[in-house]
């Protein structure tokens, strides 16, 4: 019975506490606020912000690993032994090969291509200078039958 007076004194004083801390409505009944409850749940949604930050924390780490990592200077941080590079090569000789071909080939298409439009130009120039030196021929004759046809008289 002593304890169940005890627990009653208790409520009485979380009571009286409650009413000096949120106050009372202007003489409105209203339910009982439990600061207990309020104290729980506030601590809770705390706990929670608190675990998602520390996760946000991690994920923003986690994320400048990965900057770190998809850095294409990073490789040259990572001490690779030379024996491994040489495999790296070996390994892609085949196609370093076909590469450098294919690459060939097309500097000789681009060298050709080049070649074949300065002949163009060279034989274009030719024709105009040909044409213009047909001209003034034409012209020298024209102007010199005159003279020729005074001497003859």
């Amino acid at each position: 019975m002593e304890e169940k007076n005890n627990i009653a004194d208790l409520n009485a004083r979380i009571e009286v506490l409650e009413k000096r801390i949120y106050g009372e409505k202007a003489g409105k009944p209203t339910k009982p606020v439990k600061c207990a409850e309020s104290l729980t749940r506030i601590s809770a949604a705390l706990a929670n912000t608190a675990n998602k930050r520390e996760r946000v924390k991690i994920l923003h780490k986690k994320i400048e690993d990965l900057l770190k990592y998809l850095d294409p200077q990073f490789t040259d941080f990572i001490a690779v032994p030379d024996a491994v590079k040489l495999e790296f090569i070996l390994a892609e000789e085949d196609f370093l090969r076909s590469q450098a071909v294919l690459l060939e080939q097309e500097q000789n298409e681009e060298l050709s291509a080049e070649v074949k439009r300065l002949f163009e130009e060279y034989n274009k120039m030719m024709f105009l200078l040909s044409k213009q030196f047909s001209q003034w021929d034409e012209t020298l004759r024209q102007l010199e039958a005159p003279k020729s046809a005074q001497q003859m008289d």
